[in-house]
């Protein structure tokens, strides 16, 4: 009995370890199943798996955009800042590869971004593609419903879309201003202007935002912030820059002319109010060819269906030579013969150095004989005998070769370089030209040879920059001090804090203050008693001087017309310099144009500036002196009469005119 129970026991534990090896069998090809699936799926398919894993979790190096500082005027008002804009982005692959979420994708992309089934299905075509922007620069009004959506949860199933940022340029005052601002092209590179001197200061640094996987397979995320870029608070007055503006404007309608330029200083710290050209430009869209018209005109006006044509047959370099014109900035850039303006230097130096005092008197009989040639005054009768005041007054070609002479060419080329001519002003905006090429633009003491040094006396010859002129002018009349003329104040931090500070720059003296003093009233004696009399607006003292210059070549009718002013005469607060390239009359030299065009501006731009009224002169066009134009040489002119040029330049029509009133 015993026997037989021991040999069930061993047939049941015999069928129980071969039921037990079947069982552990099956669970060991299972787990060797298992095994060769993971090894399968994270060596052989990996990459396959992580990157629709990694897709939709947004694993990636996305760079994190910096904005762009912005730009101020004087009072606050933005003139240039950087707005945030979405680039629209597709991964075709994951959306492909994620099929049961295809159909919720390309119906997102149909509502919120109104792009069609067959324009995505051509996007999808790359189907190996993990990037195409498909939309650029939507603004937050475009893609504020697909965000709210998505940060609500009322999007599911969707995957390979999203936003990238981005900063886009904006000026809001459009073409205000637009040749001291500048503009930028992509990348975040300022061209011209603010944008292109401050570049550097005005970008900032790219942040960066990691996404991987950690070891416990949880998506993490790392953020390198980006750093903003400084803004920049500029002595630009926006309301003085649109008063300039719409007067150079309204004048341009009157009379015309190849190009208006103004410059509006402060001449107690050379601070830039105010900057005009001709020819604007809009910087947010600086390559449009729109601004470009004016110069397929010169012949009479073409229509819009010309034009467009003229357009489409250009070349790329032959638009961008045309919108190099356009975007040249006269004021810092053009150099030109200043006529009659030049005079107060000479007068100024002539005083400082004791060569004259003020009181003597110069006989003008209409022409000066300089070694081998009879130089004319524009009066060619003669004025008589004029005092020094007079001289300026009458704008005496005569009387100012006299005082030149009696300088030499040693003190008047002194009185140059401290006065700035031939040198670069050093203004914190692009298109100066370099030191040697001013050099040359102006004969010094080795080459003022007597013809020189007469000619170069009342502006003739010597080739100047309007940005030049101006910061002399206002040493003239500030006391004598020469600034470094600036545009750009202060510089501050994203948050706002100072980081830089500029104020006035003394670079050196001119004259003396008791010179500075003497020079104003002279000035104010040519506004209220001689050319510059069309200057004049009622109630406010204001002194200045005209300017007409021949240019070259010699005798071909044409001329620029310029007037120098400040107000008021006992302080300066302001200097407002007008220069009109070939003025719409039919005689140039006799228009007054930049003496009209500064009495417009100023009726505006001194009650805005709230200069009061302390004078009592009345305008009166009976007795304002409008002088005609006269040859300046008797006869023709030397090969070579302004300084830097060349004898084909200087080559003279038959009947030559020119003026230096």
């Amino acid at each position: 009995m015993a026997r037989k129970i021991r040999k069930k026991r061993k047939v049941l534990i015999k069928r129980m370890r071969k039921h037990l090896l079947i069982l552990v069998s099956v669970f060991s090809v299972g787990f060797l199943a298992v095994i060769g699936a993971v090894i399968y799926y994270n060596v052989v398919e990996g990459d396959k798996y992580s990157q629709k894993v990694l897709s939709q979790k947004g694993y990636e190096s996305i760079s994190v955009p910096f904005k762009r500082g912005d730009i101020y005027d004087r009072n606050g008002s933005i003139l240039a800042t950087s707005t945030k804009v979405y680039n629209l982005v597709i991964e075709p692959k994951n959306i492909i590869e994620f099929e049961d979420k295809k159909e919720a994708t390309i119906k997102a992309l149909n509502k919120y971004f109104n792009i069609s089934d067959k324009e995505i299905n051509e996007y999808l075509a790359d189907e190996q593609s993990q990037y195409k922007v498909i939309r650029k620069k939507l603004t937050f009004d475009e893609v504020r419903a697909y965000q709210t959506d998505l940060r609500d949860g009322n999007i599911s199933n969707v995957v390979g879309i999203r936003l990238e940022d981005e900063y886009q340029r904006l000026y809001p005052n459009n073409e205000l201003a637009c040749h001291l601002l500048g503009f930028v092209v992509s990348g975040n590179e300022g061209i011209g202007g603010i944008e292109g001197s401050y570049n550097s200061f005005l970008n900032g640094q790219n942040g960066r935002t990691y996404s991987f996987l950690g070891e416990d397979y949880n998506l993490q995320r790392t953020v390198e912030q980006a750093t903003d870029g400084y803004s920049l608070v500029t002595t630009i007055d926006s309301e003085a820059q649109r008063i300039v503006q719409n007067k150079c404007e309204e004048f341009m309608g009157e009379m015309g002319a190849k190009n208006m330029s103004v410059l509006v200083m402060n001449p107690k710290n050379c601070e830039i109010l105010a900057l005009y050209n001709s020819h604007q430009y809009n910087p947010n869209n600086a390559y449009s060819l729109d601004s470009t018209k004016y110069q397929f005109e010169e012949d009479g006006e073409i229509s819009d269906e010309q034009f467009e044509a003229i357009k489409k047959s250009l070349s790329d370099e032959e638009a961008v030579e045309h919108l190099n014109d356009v975007w040249r900035n006269f004021v810092i850039s053009d150099s030109f013969e200043p006529g009659s303006t030049y005079k107060t230097f000479t007068v100024s130096g002539a005083i400082e150095d004791g060569v004259i005092t003020g009181d003597e008197t110069f006989y003008c009989d209409g022409v000066q004989h300089v070694a081998d040639w009879d130089i004319k005054c524009h009066n060619v009768y003669g004025h008589g005998m004029l005092t020094v005041p007079q001289a300026l007054e009458y704008s005496c070609n005569d009387a100012l070769m006299q005082i030149a002479s009696l300088e030499g060419a040693t003190i008047f080329d002194k009185y140059q370089v401290l006065f700035g001519f031939g040198q670069k002003t050093n203004i914190d905006v692009s298109g100066e030209a370099g030191e040697q090429d001013l050099y040359s633009m102006v004969y010094h003491q080795d080459t003022l040879n007597p013809v020189e040094l007469a000619t170069s006396s009342f502006g003739q010859g010597v080739t100047v920059t309007m940005m030049q002129l101006g910061t002399a002018f206002c040493s003239v009349v500030n006391g004598g001090y020469y600034y470094q003329p600036h545009v750009v104040k202060q510089v501050l931090d994203s948050d706002g804090n100072l980081v830089e500070n500029y104020d006035k720059i003394l670079v050196r003296r001119t004259i003396s203050q008791e010179t500075s003093d003497q020079m104003k009233q002279i000035l104010k004696e040519v506004v209220e008693e001689g050319t510059g009399k069309k200057a004049i607006v009622e109630g406010y003292e204001i002194g200045g001087k005209t300017g007409t210059a021949e240019k070259l070549p010699r005798g071909n009718g044409k001329y620029i017309l310029s007037f120098i002013g400040f107000a008021p005469v006992s302080d300066p607060e302001v200097v407002i310099y007008c220069v009109v390239d070939e003025p719409g009359a039919e005689d140039q030299a006799s228009s007054a144009a930049g003496t009209l065009l500064f009495n417009k501006i100023a009726e505006e731009l001194l009650p805005y500036m709230n200069i009061y009224r302390t004078g009592d002169a009345t305008p009166s066009d009976a007795d304002a002196m409008d002088e005609i134009a006269t040859p300046v040489f008797e006869g023709n002119a030397p090969d070579i009469s302004v300084a830097g040029s060349t004898p084909e330049q200087n080559a003279q029509p038959a009947s030559p005119t020119d003026s230096g009133h």
